[in-house]
């Protein structure tokens, strides 16, 4: 048996969109799971809508996500160039195959003749298709039509009344019958290639055996088979995966929030964390575990377990999972994937003066309150904002009891080393005043946070310092005599 050779062609006109993220690491899965090869090719062919910007983005954003390649793109291979525009001489040359052959046709056309076709067949309730009024053009007619200036496309001849089939591994048998599709352009008027034609002149060559896409290139694959056909080519297999839907179940678009991979990279999200998100957005893992490493999810991967019904982007799932991958971070790792976020934040400042330890002590103790890594600049907040309180918290410092509490913290708090010393502090004056935990850390959280609830009080007391931890306590005591 040959090897398995799978692709990701993605078209430069945007930015990687998650859709076309997730079609990439289903390929990268599958090759990395029976040992194949993945390559990554470019179909720039739409010359209005195709960017070199675009492309880069494409190739960083796959390598952000930890999808890497075998051939293609700035890897190269044997079977170049990867990109389609460099590859038109020869669309140009099995297309003058299919001409010699009488299995495509000059078409001359317009956009005027075909629109009036097309109004045509939906009046009369028909599908609407190219009927193939150029099909039988005299030598004379064609030579008067490029007289006349017109470029013409090359069209495609589809077999009459011919029942194609598909096995494909994600959703069984298909068949599509050729009646309803009319003669399609493989060769535009300008030179340039259709994708139903170029991607299956390139499938072949590159010796691509597995076709694994979204769903809705289901509809392209009956043109996409009878060029394989006409050509004499081994059709590949196809495994076509469901789309992916937003929370009310509609096709996923900006009203959802942000649908292109790079957007979450720009908000905080692991790579690592989008990987196993994705992975599970329509496939399964045979056990319960929802936490995987790439290794452990191209080991367990196939295609035989991808579901054909719709995934759910499901916002809640991805915040989860990308909290747990930041909770299991090396919290020197954690500290300098933070850095850029704080840099942009209103108190760069202000933590670029901090030293190492005091750092890592920040970063630890707002660890567990990120959700992205983003949100490091409002939970750092509570240290450097000045104090201000909420309405929970004044009901705390209002209570009998408090004020006396805060006057004998704020008479010898101790300059301590670590959140260790604070906690032990407290204890003694638990035991010293005879007062319930609660009534000794819930006023002092309030005084010098403001809130009643945050990251762990000792640290945050740490983090400050006595002078600081001090002041705020005094401002406090200070607003409850006022």
């Amino acid at each position: 048996m040959s090897k398995i050779k799978v692709r990701f062609a993605p078209s430069p006109t945007g930015p990687l969109h998650i859709g076309g993220a997730r079609s990439a690491l289903f390929n990268y899965l599958y090759a990395v799971n029976v040992q194949g090869d993945l390559v990554l090719r470019i179909e720039d062919t739409d010359l209005d809508r195709s960017k070199p910007e675009y492309e880069q983005e494409i190739i960083e954003s796959l390598l952000w996500l930890g999808i890497k390649w075998n051939e293609g793109m700035e890897v190269g291979g044997s079977q170049g160039p990867y990109r389609q525009t460099e590859r038109v001489s020869i669309y140009q040359e099995y297309a003058q195959h299919l001409l010699d052959s009488g299995q495509a046709y000059y078409c001359f056309c317009t956009e005027e003749e075909l629109e009036q076709e097309r109004q045509e067949l939906i009046t009369r309730g028909d599908t609407p298709r190219y009927l193939g009024r150029c099909r039988h053009l005299s030598p004379e007619q064609k030579a008067e039509k490029i007289e006349q200036g017109v470029k013409p496309t090359i069209r495609f001849e589809v077999p009459t009344n011919k029942i194609y089939l598909v096995d494909d591994i994600v959703r069984g048998r298909v068949s599509f019958d050729s009646s309803i599709i009319g003669d399609f352009i493989i060769i535009k008027s300008d030179g340039l290639p259709t994708y139903n034609f170029a991607v299956v002149i390139d499938d072949v060559l590159m010796g691509i055996t597995h076709v694994i896409r979204a769903e809705e290139h289901l509809s392209n694959t009956p043109r996409q088979l009878m060029i394989y056909d006409a050509l004499n080519f081994k059709t590949p297999t196809f495994a076509h995966i469901s789309l992916i839907l937003g929370s009310d179940r509609q096709k996923m678009s900006k009203r959802h929030g942000a649908t292109s991979l790079i957007q979450y990279r720009e908000m905080g999200y692991l790579p690592e964390a989008m990987f196993n998100f994705l992975a599970l957005m329509g496939w399964s893992p045979e056990g319960e575990e929802q936490l995987l490493s790439p290794t452990e999810i191209a080991r367990a991967f196939s295609l035989d377990r991808v579901s054909k019904s719709p995934a759910v982007f499901d916002m809640d799932k991805l915040n989860w999972i990308n909290q747990q991958y930041i909770k299991k971070l090396d919290i020197n790792e954690l500290g300098r994937k933070v850095r850029p976020f704080l840099d942009r934040s209103p108190y760069s400042e202000a933590i670029k003066a901090m030293d190492e330890d005091k750092y890592q002590l920040l970063i630890q103790t707002v660890r567990d309150h990120l959700v992205s890594l983003s949100d490091i600049s409002r939970e750092v907040g509570v240290v450097f904002d000045q104090l201000e309180y909420e309405e929970e918290a004044l009901q705390v410092l209002k209570e009998e009891g408090t004020v006396k509490i805060l006057q004998t913290l704020v008479e010898d708090f101790p300059d301590s080393e670590g959140p260790e010393d604070i906690k032990q502090y407290l204890k003694a004056i638990i035991k010293q005043t005879g007062v319930k935990p609660k009534n000794v850390f819930m006023p002092l959280r309030s005084a010098v946070s403001g809130k009643v609830h945050g990251p762990d009080l000792p640290s945050l007391i740490c983090i400050w310092g006595q002078e600081e931890t001090i002041k705020r306590i005094k401002q406090s005591l200070q607003r409850l005599n006022n």
